[in-house]
């Protein structure tokens, strides 16, 4: 089991989510393809929370790794990664990736 506290933090902003919360979760697991560490099914948990213009957005435990670092590794060229969506019934909104499928993302990231 893992020795990293998966407390539902609240980071800064996206660059602190994944450096300070995702990295280490990978480092130590490798194996990782979501950061639960399942490899299908749904879950409504939380992994954790990041700001980002000026909203508090929660990251869900099946999000894939390897989107989150594309994400990342945008951010790191100067670019903004994301664009705010609807949900499909408007009572929220959503982040997606620039650029990437909305079908099936594996990106699963709400306000």
């Amino acid at each position: 089991m893992s020795t990293i506290n998966h407390t539902k933090q609240t980071f800064k902003d996206f660059k602190e989510f994944y450096l300070e919360g995702v990295e280490p979760l990978k480092k130590e697991n490798p194996a990782y393809i979501r950061l639960d560490g399942k490899l299908k099914g749904n879950t409504r948990v939380v992994f954790g929370y990041f700001l980002y213009q000026d909203k508090k957005w929660k990251v869900n435990a099946d999000t894939h790794i390897d989107r989150i670092k594309l994400a990342y590794t945008e951010l790191e060229k100067g670019n903004d990664p994301f664009v705010v969506k609807a949900l499909r019934d408007h009572k929220g909104e959503y982040l997606a990736i620039k650029g990437q499928p909305v079908r099936d993302s594996k990106f699963y990231v709400f306000a």
